[in-house]
Formats: C-alpha cells, structure tokens, sequence
C-alpha cells in the first residue's frame, strides 16, 4: 500500500453486487450493509465492502488492498484480528471435536474464569449473541420476580422485547420503559411511580460517555428498593474498559452482566454472569441453545482470558485508542474543512457529524487512503493497533484532510 495514494484501481463491485440479490441489504449483519458503512457514499466505486482476510489490525478487500481498521469488527476483536494464541486454541478445538452430546469440559473452566474477573459473577450462563445474552437476563429477571415491566437505557440487540422495529407487536413495546442516559431525576421519575415494581433496570454503562458513579448508584439504590433486577449490558465494555468492566471500574456492581464482543476475540459466544440467588432462576424457565456449548467459541475466550492473566489489555487498547482519537481528532480539528469531530472515551470513541453526508465524505476518501473508519460509534483501539499502523495513520490523514477540500488540490506521496 503506498501512502499517500489515493486508490485508483478496480472495486469489489462483484461481490458488491452478488451479495446484494441474495441478501436483504446486502449482509446479514446491519451494521455491515454498504448504506451502514459508507451512508450516501455506499456506491462510490472505491469504497470496500467485502474482506478476503484479517491479520492484526489490518484487512485486505477483495480487490487485494490493505486497511487499517478501526471499527475492529463492532468492536469485537480487542486483541487482534487472527492472534496467533486464540488461532492455535481453536484450531485445538475444532480438531478435537467441537460439539458432542456432552458439554465441553471447557464450559466449566471458562466459567470458572468468568467468576474469577467479573465482580458481579457467582455464576454463569454462556450463550452465542450479546442480544441473546440481554434476553436470557430479562428472562431470569422476570422468572425471579414475576413481574413484566422494564426500565432501560441502551442498546440491546434485535431482539422483540428491546426493539420498536416494524414486526414488533405493541404490546411488547409497552412493557419497556426507556430513560435518558446519565439522568438520574429521570430515572427516579421512571421507576418509582410504577404502580407495579419493574423486573428489572437494564443499563449500558458506557455509551457515548462513562455513566457517573451517582447515576449507576442510583440504579441500585432503586433495584435494591424495588426488588428489581439490576442489570448492566457491558457486551462492549467488559475486557475493553476493565478486564471485570464497568463494575470494576466503579465499584457498582449489578446483578446480572452480560458479557460478549471482545470476551472471545470475535469468535460467536456471549454470557449472561451473576449473582447465584438470581442465576438460579433459569433452573425455572427455559434457556437453551445447541450451540451455547460449542467448544471453539470457550477456546477463543479462554485465551482472550489468559491474554489478561498476563497483559494489561484494557490499558493497551486505551493507549492506542487514544493515539488513534488524538491523531484523529486533531486533523478534524485544525483542518478547514469542519463539520466532524472525534470525541468519548479512548477505548472505544466515536465520529459526530453536523450533518451525515459530512461523515460518510469523511468515511469515503478515509478508505481511498487504506483507513477504515466507522460512521458513527464506535472506533476501537486494540492490542494489534501498533506503532506501524498508529504511524500509517498519522501519514495518511494529512492526505485525507486535503482531499476533503473543495476546489483542485494536490495529493503528495
């Protein structure tokens, strides 16, 4: 990859186009649809939208360029695309079998692991999705108390009970209450008038900032107060912001966690983790999946869990998320072409646009320039983010920023 040249070959357009008449939109993951990734720029004939292979931080495209990404697949590899130790633990799986009749001894070891780094963990169930992992935690949550009703902030995946998507029946829309995050008057506001405690108060910790210690207190003053479910999402934030999450950043500690993303380097598997007298309750209802047991994905997270047993990951990732948001940010900021800024925590960042077609311009000319950027939230530092790549990148924004320009201009090797 040369920097500083811009791409000037043939586009992927192929698979652009094969994937788009036998999928709806394009990917089975919406995130990952052309119109997600590049917005008004989804056609522009050099962006990328299917990858050959991943090593590292880096990709390759179909078309044979090399990227540095930054979306770092929704944020779900934190260590390093194909690392060579989660690579050799899954090989080892697969090649051992990786399902039977049986539960894999590794369902235990992991487990017990689990419970190990995770404040809120006494026990734990695995699942594949981290919006399976949210379901199977309001499930337990209304097993325990017999009541319906949820007060919520964040996002939780697809899922009917968390979704106003067209297909979602009203009635199961009316049982959510949702709250602004970081506001505690409302949240007091949500809850307690109920007539009716809730089931359970579901949080994302972090979304675009970290949620105050006041604020998460609050939330389990008012669990504890209601009989509620306490419960926090941190499928992004656990291994990423502490290796126990949010929790252990701030002492507050939930119920019920669940668990996912960067847990298994982006192999498929989640968990739901909490305490014994509320886990107890799947023993009175039913969650199950064929695949909860599947051995490559406990490989995968059984390495990522001896990659923190030896190695400060979440500081590694932090540090280079914040190199890659001061590099970032300062080109946005100190260009005359204005109207993106970078901004959050260094961990996991985000884009914000005055305007979207500012962003996907942005996003568009990053990819001519081998930079993968994700419209929006979030951009992850990773372990595999190193000083070659942070230096790519401090190379080739100066060229971004310039072709972002209106008028004729001139790129620069």
């Amino acid at each position: 990859m040369t920097r500083g040249i811009p791409f000037a070959g043939r586009p992927d357009d192929d698979w652009r186009s094969r994937g788009a008449a036998v999928l709806p939109g394009g990917s089975s993951t919406g995130s990952r649809r052309p119109e997600a990734l590049y917005g008004s720029r989804a056609f522009d004939a050099a962006v990328p939208t299917h990858y050959e292979r991943s090593e590292g931080c880096y990709l390759w495209s179909t078309d044979g360029r090399r990227f540095v990404d930054i979306g770092m697949a929704l944020g779900a590899v934190g260590i390093g695309y194909a690392d060579a130790s989660v690579t050799r633990a899954v090989v080892a799986a697969a090649s051992s079998g990786n399902v039977s009749a049986l539960p894999h001894r590794l369902e235990v070891e992991v487990a017990e692991r689990l419970v190990r780094v995770i404040p809120s963990a006494e026990q734990v169930r695995f699942l594949r999705t981290g919006a399976e992992a949210n379901a199977a935690a309001i499930r337990l949550a209304r097993a325990l108390t017999g009541r319906e009703h949820i007060v919520a902030c964040g996002y939780f995946g697809w899922l009917d009970w968390c979704s106003d998507a067209v297909g979602v029946p009203s009635s199961v829309q009316n049982a959510i209450t949702w709250v602004p995050f970081n506001d505690t008057e409302a949240l007091n506001a949500a809850v307690l008038p109920l007539a009716v405690p809730p089931a359970a108060i579901i949080i994302e910790p972090l979304v675009h900032e970290l949620a105050s210690v006041e604020w998460l207190a609050t939330a389990r003053r008012l669990a504890d107060r209601t009989g509620a479910v306490l419960i926090f999402d941190e499928v992004k934030t656990a291994f990423r912001v502490r290796t126990g999450g949010v929790q252990e950043l701030t002492g507050v500690t939930p119920d019920l966690t669940t668990l996912g993303k960067a847990m298994a380097n982006g192999y498929p598997l989640a968990a739901v983790v909490g305490r014994a007298a509320v886990m107890d309750a799947a023993r009175r209802t039913w969650i199950s999946s064929t695949a909860a047991t599947e051995s490559t994905g406990l490989a995968a997270a059984n390495a990522v869990l001896e990659w923190h047993l030896h190695t400060n990951v979440p500081e590694r990732m932090a540090a280079a998320g914040g190199m890659l948001l001061e590099t970032i940010g300062t080109a946005l900021s100190e260009s005359p072409w204005v109207g993106v800024r970078a901004e959050g925590p260094p961990m996991m960042w985000r884009l914000v646009a005055e305007a979207p077609d500012q962003l996907d311009a942005l996003v568009a000319v990053a990819a001519r320039f081998g930079l993968l950027l994700k419209r929006g939230a979030y951009q992850f530092g990773a372990v595999a983010h190193d000083e070659a790549a942070l230096k790519h990148v401090a190379e080739v924004m100066p060229h971004i920023m310039q072709s972002l320009l209106p008028g004729p201009r001139r790129v620069e090797d």
